[in-house]
């Protein structure tokens, strides 16, 4: 199965990055809860990553992790769906 992620801003670079996941090839990285069968409820910590916990789960899981910077490398699209 492929099964990747990656930290990337939903449209600008100042904007804090929340978890993206890739399943397919080429398909665009799409925000982690777009994966309803993937995510898990965030820690309720002020100022925490959103997709913090569903990092950790996915890492565990064997879930690659991607750098922001070769994000292009692994997707056709790097365009998100809006949370």
């Amino acid at each position: 199965m492929y099964r990747r992620m990656c930290w990337l801003s939903r449209s600008g670079e100042n904007e804090a990055k929340i978890l993206h996941l890739q399943t397919a090839p080429n398909e665009p990285w799409r925000p982690y809860t777009t994966f309803p069968q993937y995510a898990v409820p965030d820690y309720e910590i002020e100022g925490g990553s959103k997709g913090w916990a569903t990092y950790q789960k996915l890492l565990k899981a064997g879930w690659t992790l991607i750098p922001s910077a070769r994000a292009n490398e692994f997707s056709s699209s790097t365009t998100s769906v809006q949370l």
